[in-house]
């Protein structure tokens, strides 16, 4: 999902979620468990960026972890992602059915009708390890992140899309309201997959940001 961020950022570390990618599977320990995981695979002091689950994982490394994070990037995404028992329905949906049994729905929230590229993303996300993908789900169904914020001292952006259902430009708003001295930039035409959507737009975000 960062393919179109690589040649901005060709030293970027990604990490991948358990079951995803070539991840192996391995248990989830809530938000701070896989904020543990980037801690153990990225060295040193770094920016990072994260998108939806991403930046609720960024959210916690700026707060819990300061001394790691230099500068952040929050996009697309919620301090809190609606109601826990809908998270926990879709893991068990997942489990019984696989990915393929929410993925219309998905593609639906991660990209507007205008997007000619859904193929590419609908595989990606089939790929997806069942009971990772429901793991994660449940990580977001104990994440409530208003706490953190405003213990945030890293240089913080904040992206919203326009037309994004899932964490719309209000929640991206609230975040940046309440991270000290945090930007917060919308853009428009893109769902929740906006570094995907409006590549260009985002790119030049980070750019100046970073």
């Amino acid at each position: 999902m960062w393919d179109l961020q690589r040649p901005l950022l060709p030293d970027a570390v990604s990490v991948e979620y358990p079951g995803h990618g070539e991840a192996p599977l391995t248990a989830v320990d809530g938000i701070g468990g896989l904020a543990r995981q980037v801690l153990d695979e990225v060295p040193g002091r770094f920016s990072f960026i994260g998108l939806s689950l991403g930046a609720a994982v960024g959210v916690y490394l700026a707060a819990e972890h300061p001394e790691r994070v230099e500068k952040l990037v929050l996009a697309c995404t919620s301090a809190r992602f609606g109601e826990p028992s809908q998270w926990r329905e879709r893991a068990a949906a997942v489990r019984k059915d696989g990915p393929a049994v929410i993925v219309d729905a998905v593609m639906a929230r991660w990209f507007t009708p205008a997007f000619q590229d859904v193929d590419r993303y609908r595989e990606m996300f089939l790929s997806v390890d069942a009971e990772g993908y429901a793991r994660c789900c449940e990580a977001l169904a104990e994440w409530d992140g208003s706490s953190f914020l405003g213990r945030i001292d890293a240089p913080t952006l904040v992206i919203a899309g326009a037309l994004d259902p899932t964490s719309p430009p209000e929640h991206g708003r609230e975040i940046a309201g309440r991270v000290p001295g945090a930007r917060f930039a919308v853009i428009a035409d893109a769902a929740h997959l906006a570094n995907v959507e409006a590549a260009a737009t985002f790119n030049e975000l980070l750019e100046e940001h970073l």
